[in-house]
């Protein structure tokens, strides 16, 4: 629920209305309406969380080997989500032939390999694969069919007392079906209880959701809404009576309180967190949870863990919940890791079984604390970021759940059955290969320039999140905007910033670690350029290039430090050629680039032993796409050798390297990848030069 409704006890759920067109669905075909009922519903969350949910329609289409009429199923299909979803997003498969599958069932402990019979049902050569919950579309006898997960409703299906809720709502219009998980057996069920109970309007499956139906795709959808609504209207009764959660037992700090004590932990959390894969991080002060942790009932609740399968299988069954008393002690931080690793590997020891899938990553995705709010960890931003929303709504499921029972969890053998189903495991395999970035943190200074912006560009490319910093704020919001365009919002953030400015620099990467959890990799890139005869540089002059390529490099790299120590990390500095071939008239910015280069290397001593990498790339010429040749510089450079600054200029430049080629800001973004990636693990305090080759710049 995204918004903060509130009634006397508490957070109030959302009440959806209808929000059907009939001008709109008029000139639809039957799919195109099936398409526009899905992404309705499913661009409502109070209706359904992203992801989660199906919706089908028993439509009549061309058979393309007979030319006859065929009933075809048109189901969501597996890992869509009905939100977003467009017509490919549907599995398409030959009614009869799925009803015909009964006659090949063997029984509940064998109806797993009823999923590997459903490709064999397509209809018109469909790549898209039918979710586990087919059977449940397919066996009913109605038309049109929605399964939601609505916090309303699952906080009825996850009740001691949502039976008997059920009933009084509905009026015996919905019925009730004891846990079971989703499969085959679940749709034999489900049409068995609807053949005996002819009058329902829908069905509640209990811990699970609620599956409903219409002759037509408008009466299906407002069927649905008005199922929800009801519900939600409901609790919202029973809710102003009581306070939530028993009532608030911890005061949430301010905004600024909570963001302070976020940039804190996150990085502390991250670097305690054992395993080979990186992971990112994501924070959320909703009111949701803030009303949660600071309750009565935070622990008893929270130790519960999560109902639906659509929750636990983002979260881990349970969160690790922080006693804030003691969350900023290092030792304490690091037992509460560990107790949790220890707990879920006993979990995992209590239910495996032979053939079972290896034990999964142990650490917490979920780690709450009172007062501040959530946290989620997981190997990229939008996973994290999707697991937060998820245990947001099973907040929601037990504010509701405990205003009409008990609260009630999955037995932990359901739950493990659920984790561990070869058929989630099968879907693991399935997804593509992690990017050789994918986990990984990156703070890039200069971004909205060139060589910034092609080197962000390219760690982004390869799966890394990133921080752009620019003190131009024009240009860094256009930059951004890009990115964001390309990459999506979930895995760029920026931060307008001054890197000759401490307080400045501090608060960028504050920004870094409130967006992604901590920092793995930092591009010193954030430069200028100034020629000038020493007689002509002033005192001001040379203090600029100081402050911006010398000082500028040594605050940010102090800044990294701190985090990288708690994971490792690699620092890479944009030098120059001019940092190792003197130069004619650029005394000031050659010895700042120098200055730059031994600062690397003296880092590099520092880093080591917390396997923190400084290692520097040196362009040259670098002109197309650089900020810093559309000025001065560009004039400067030409007049010191006595060419036109136009294109004779980069022939120049051209001509004078050993290789005769122009040197590109994408060029140097291949030497920084290297330098930020595991190919280059065992390097540091190294040089790359980029510049098409300058006998002058060897490194001796």
């Amino acid at each position: 629920m995204s918004d903060t409704a509130r009634c006397r006890g508490g957070i109030a759920f959302a009440v959806p209305t209808s929000r059907w067109s009939d001008e709109k669905a008029a000139s639809l075909s039957a799919a195109d309406l099936l398409l526009y009922r899905s992404n309705l519903l499913g661009s409502d969350l109070t209706v359904t969380n992203f992801g989660g949910g199906n919706t089908s329609a028993k439509l009549t289409n061309t058979d393309p080997l007979t030319g006859a009429n065929a009933r075809v199923l048109w189901v969501k299909g597996s890992g869509g989500d009905i939100g977003s979803m467009k017509r490919d997003g549907f599995a398409t498969l030959y009614l009869d032939k799925l009803v015909q599958l009964e006659g090949l069932y063997r029984g509940f402990h064998l109806e797993d390999e009823m999923v590997a019979l459903l490709p064999h049902c397509t209809f018109n050569l469909n790549t898209r694969a039918a979710s586990i919950d087919t059977p449940l579309h397919a066996l009913l006898p109605f038309e049109h069919v929605d399964h939601v997960h609505p916090d309303a409703v699952i906080a009825l299906a996850a009740s001691s007392g949502g039976e008997q809720s059920t009933e009084e709502i509905y009026e015996g219009q919905v019925g009730w079906l004891a846990w079971r998980r989703p499969g085959f057996q679940l749709g034999v069920d489900l049409r068995d209880y609807v053949r005996y109970h002819p009058h329902l309007r829908g069905v509640m499956l209990a811990g699970h959701g609620i599956i409903c139906w219409g002759d037509s795709a408008k009466t299906c959808y407002e069927n649905t809404i008005d199922l929800i609504a009801r519900a939600a209207t409901y609790l919202n009764a029973k809710l102003a009576k009581a306070p939530a959660f028993g009532g608030e037992v911890v005061t949430a700090l301010g905004p600024a309180e909570r963001e302070a004590a976020a940039i804190k932990l996150m990085p502390r959390l991250r670097g305690l967190m054992a395993g080979a894969r990186g992971r990112i991080g994501h924070f959320s002060d909703d009111a949701e949870t803030l009303e949660f942790v600071g309750s009565k009932e935070f622990q008893r609740l929270a130790a519960v863990g999560t109902s639906c399968p659509d929750h636990f299988l983002r979260t881990k069954i349970a969160p690790l919940a922080l006693d804030p008393a003691k969350a900023d002690s290092e030792g304490y931080l690091n037992e509460a890791l560990e107790a949790y690793r220890c707990n879920y590997r006993a979990y995992y020891d209590r239910n495996a079984k032979p053939g079972d899938p290896a034990m999964r990553d142990p650490n917490p995705v979920v780690i709450l604390l009172p007062g501040v709010g959530r946290f989620t960890f997981a190997g990229d931003k939008t996973t994290a970021r999707l697991a937060g929303e998820f245990y947001a709504n099973a907040i929601n499921v037990m504010r509701g759940a405990e205003a009409t029972g008990v609260y009630v969890g999955l037995p932990e053998s359901e739950a493990y059955a659920i984790e561990y189903w070869t058929l989630e495991e099968a879907k693991l395999q399935r997804m593509p290969k992690p990017k050789p970035l994918a986990g990984k943190a990156a703070l890039v200074t200069g971004a909205a320039g060139g060589i910034g912006a092609a080197t962000a560009t390219r760690l982004l490319d390869e799966g890394a999140c990133v921080t752009l910093v620019d003190r131009d704020a024009t240009a860094l919001e256009a930059m951004h905007a890009a990115l964001v365009q390309q990459f999506g919002k979930d895995v760029v953030a920026s931060a307008v910033c001054d890197v000759t400015d401490e307080l400045q620099v501090q608060a960028a990467f504050d920004v870094a670690v409130r967006a992604f959890g901590g920092l793995d990799i930092m591009v010193a890139n954030a430069g200028l350029a100034s020629s000038a005869p020493i007689e002509e540089t002033s005192v001001a002059l040379w203090k600029q290039n100081y402050d911006v390529l010398a000082q500028g490099y040594f605050l940010s790299a102090r800044a990294a430090f701190p985090l990288m120590r708690r994971n490792r990390g690699s620092i890479i500095f944009i030098g120059s050629k001019n940092a190792l071939a003197a130069t004619p008239n650029a005394s000031a910015y050659a010895s700042a680039k120098a200055a730059a280069v031994h600062l690397a290397r003296c880092l590099a001593l520092e880093g080591a032993e917390a396997g923190i990498r400084v290692n520097v790339v040196n362009p040259d010429a670098v002109i197309r796409g650089s900020r810093i040749w559309d000025g001065e510089w560009r004039q400067q450079r030409a007049a010191a050798y006595g060419v036109d600054s136009g294109e004779e200029l980069e022939e120049h430049y051209r001509k004078r390297s050993m290789l005769k080629l122009n040197v590109l800001p994408e060029d140097i973004a291949e030497a920084v990848l290297f330098f930020a990636g595991d190919a280059s693990a065992k390097s540091t305090g190294n040089v790359i030069n980029v510049d098409a080759g300058n006998a002058q710049a060897f490194v001796r």
